[in-house]
């Protein structure tokens, strides 16, 4: 797997995660230095991370229809191309909720779990760039467990976060809004503990 023919693929896997990574900081920037306006300006710069993301993709794909030989199964290099770019559109869809509902104050807790889906993102690249030496990899295994871990740090999160909103707000119209947006933030988490077990899986298959 270390051929340069075959590096192309885990390099693209690898941009792929880093635009997740720079979404969810942008996520973060939004809500920790938030006003309706800046969240209007991000939101325009968290769509131009996901379509770029979108365009190294395509990029990918139609170097597949051509290929002759990959270095794993066309499925597995679509599928985690696909769980990878998902996790960006989750971080994107979080970002958009924010912006559409107009969030006048950002709950504490909101800040906290992006800080949570930025370390995610940030662990889904480690593994990632450490995905195609995936044989000989000392710190591969722990990362994709560590994904794993912060996602069920996630579920305890949104439990505690939903309920503090039940507890301290009394306006129908927030507990809806901030219902939605921790289950978006929810998502991301999810979406980066998916992209991990698809790894895994295909490094059994390849083993």
């Amino acid at each position: 797997m270390s051929k340069k023919t075959d590096a192309f693929y885990f390099e693209k896997f690898s941009e792929f995660a880093e635009y997740a990574c720079k979404a969810a900081s942008q996520l973060e920037d939004i809500l920790t230095n938030y006003t309706p306006e800046y969240s209007a300006e991000k939101v325009n710069v968290m769509h131009e991370i996901e379509h770029s993301a979108d365009i190294r993709k395509y990029e990918m794909t139609e170097a597949l229809l051509r290929a002759f030989i990959t270095p794993i199964e066309r499925e597995d290099i679509m599928s985690i191309g696909k769980n990878i770019d998902n996790v960006t559109d989750a971080v994107e869809d979080t970002a958009l909720r924010i912006y559409m509902y107009n969030v006048k104050k950002i709950r504490p807790e909101a800040i906290d779990f992006s800080r949570l889906v930025i370390r995610c993102c940030e662990t889904l690249k480690g593994a990632i760039d450490e995905f195609q030496d995936f044989k000989k990899s000392k710190t591969l295994k722990e990362k994709l467990l560590e994904i794993e871990r912060m996602e069920k740090e996630g579920d305890m999160l949104f439990i505690e976060s939903m309920r503090a909103l039940h507890t301290t707000e009394s306006d129908p119209r927030e507990i809806m809004i901030w219902s939605d947006i921790f289950n978006y933030f929810e998502r991301c988490m999810d979406s980066c503990e998916h992209t991990a077990g698809t790894i895994e899986t295909v490094i059994i298959k390849n083993t």
